[in-house]
């Protein structure tokens, strides 16, 4: 019973099984071809989408394609009708061209016939002017060659004259135009600077409130006076001058050592040998310490930086040094501050200009060598304390004893001849002034038919008395241009000298 009912129940169980996977397997296939149908209709849809869009990018390649077709074919008729023209327009010259050729053949012809009938004419020409000269030989009893010669004389004569007078123009004008721009910037540089005019001497004068000092500073038998010569090198001449002493030497800073030396004693009253060597020594002190003063303010007024302290010290020992009357300070001063104003007028460097300016009377000072002379002593003062080879140049050349280097020589030069020869800035020498105008007069007396010669106008004239029946009005013209340009080359003068010739013809007649 037991087994029978097991077994009904496998029965059963496998029976029921196999009914549940028979509805499982149907399931399955029912799901499966709803997927199928799915997968087919979404292929179908790509597919059609695929195709539109494979269309789409077909017009848009074609519609690109059709554009740049018509682009180039744009490109062709432009190009076409570029040659088109380039062909008009060689046709047209090449017309042109064939015009021009058929007029240069026709000139050519022109040409030809008439320089043939300038051979001709030539010809007739030569003939004519040979019987011309056989008749002027006849008449004149000349050959041609003689005529020529004579001829050739008289041209020789005329020419010489009238290239004199060219050249006394040209030269005229070429001083009016070279120097226009020269004087210029020399009146502007002058007009710009401005300085105080000293005269200065070998001799000072010491002011005494009575002449009861004189004996006091005489001393004992002399003793004081003695003592103030030994101690300052320097000549004390005690007369009859009322209210004064006189202090003589060369060198003006002993007389200004001797002058203030003098105002301490007499102003503390203690006069005698030993106070006088100590008033001495302590002025001599202060005055050199003063110098060195003077020569910095004066290197800080012009702006000059980096001086040697030995360059400074010769600088203040300018101010009590003087030439021809004339303040060696000031004039170095005021040729430096012209240097500098030419040096800017003209394009050149004017730090230089202005040292050169400035140091190029230091040999002066310098106790140095005195026979060498002042302007190479300076230039190696210069040298030895480090100065730029243009300044030294400058310095050495300014009076033309070493070849000129530089632009700035010259204009250093220049400036301390305009400095030295200004009205008032110096005196002039009497020896100097007489020999310089005895030797103008000379120079005209030395030409032939000159009468008389007179230098005026302190040697700025000299006028030339000819004799007129040596000397015509033409060849007094000749005579002037000549002697002014023998002055010119031969000798050395301030400013310019203006030569007047004068020719007069007198008729006498006597009453009786």
């Amino acid at each position: 019973m037991d087994i029978l009912t097991l077994i009904v129940g496998l029965v059963s169980l496998i029976a029921g099984s196999g009914g549940a996977l028979y509805f499982l397997t149907n399931q399955n296939k029912n799901k499966a071809n709803i997927i199928i149908e799915d997968a087919k209709k979404q292929s179908e849809q790509i597919r059609k989408e695929k195709n539109l869009q494979a269309k789409e990018k077909f017009i848009e390649l074609k519609s690109e394609h059709d554009k740049i077709i018509n682009q180039k074919n744009n490109e062709i008729n432009k190009a076409s009708q570029r040659a088109s023209q380039k062909e008009n327009t060689l046709n047209q010259k090449l017309a042109e061209v064939n015009k021009k050729d058929a007029n240069y053949k026709r000139l050519i012809s022109d040409i030809t016939n008439q320089k043939l009938i300038l051979e001709k004419k030539q010809n007739d020409l030569d003939v004519s002017h040979k019987k011309q000269v056989e008749q002027l030989e006849q008449i004149s009893n000349l050959s041609a060659n003689e005529a020529k010669r004579e001829l050739v004389e008289s041209l020789k004569n005329e020419a010489k004259t009238d290239a004199l007078e060219i050249i006394k123009n040209t030269i005229e004008e070429a001083k009016l135009t070279a120097k226009q721009e020269a004087k210029k910037i020399v009146i502007q540089t002058i007009q710009r600077i401005a300085t105080e005019e000293a005269m200065d001497n070998a001799v000072s004068v010491f002011n005494i409130d009575n002449d009861a000092i004189k004996g006091r500073i005489i001393g004992r038998e002399g003793r004081n006076i003695r003592a103030i010569e030994a101690a300052t090198g320097v000549d004390i001449v005690v007369d009859d001058t009322p209210g004064a002493i006189i202090l003589s030497c060369f060198d003006s800073v002993r007389r200004e050592i001797t002058r203030l030396s003098l105002h301490k004693l007499v102003t503390d009253g203690r006069i005698h040998p030993a106070r006088i060597e100590e008033v001495v020594k302590k002025t001599t002190k202060e005055i050199n310490d003063e110098i060195i003063q003077i020569g910095k303010k004066a290197t800080i007024d012009l702006g000059i930086h980096g001086l040697h302290p030995e360059l400074i010290k010769m600088v203040g020992r300018m101010r009590y040094r003087s030439s021809y009357g004339q303040n060696l300070l000031q004039h170095s001063r005021e040729t430096a501050n012209m240097c500098a104003t030419m040096a800017a007028e003209l394009g050149l460097n004017t730090r230089f200009a202005k040292r050169a300016g400035l140091l190029h009377d230091i040999g002066k000072v310098s106790a140095d060598d005195a026979e060498t002379p002042h302007a190479i002593i300076g230039m190696k003062l210069a040298e030895k304390y480090g100065e730029k080879p243009e300044v030294c140049n400058a310095i050495g050349a300014h009076h033309d004893e070493v070849e000129m280097t530089s632009l700035i020589a010259p204009l250093v030069q220049v400036c301390d001849g305009v400095s030295g020869a200004r009205p008032g800035a110096r005196r002039a020498m009497a020896d100097e002034y007489i020999k310089r105008i005895k030797e103008l007069e000379d120079v005209a007396i030395s030409y032939p038919g000159v009468l008389q010669s007179y230098a005026i106008q302190a040697g700025r004239e000299l006028r030339v008395v000819v004799e007129s029946e040596k000397v015509t009005d033409e060849d007094a013209s000749k005579l002037a241009f000549k002697i002014s340009d023998k002055i010119q080359n031969e000798m050395t003068y301030p400013g310019q000298v203006r030569v007047t010739v004068i020719r007069e013809t007198r008729a006498v007649s006597y009453a009786k």
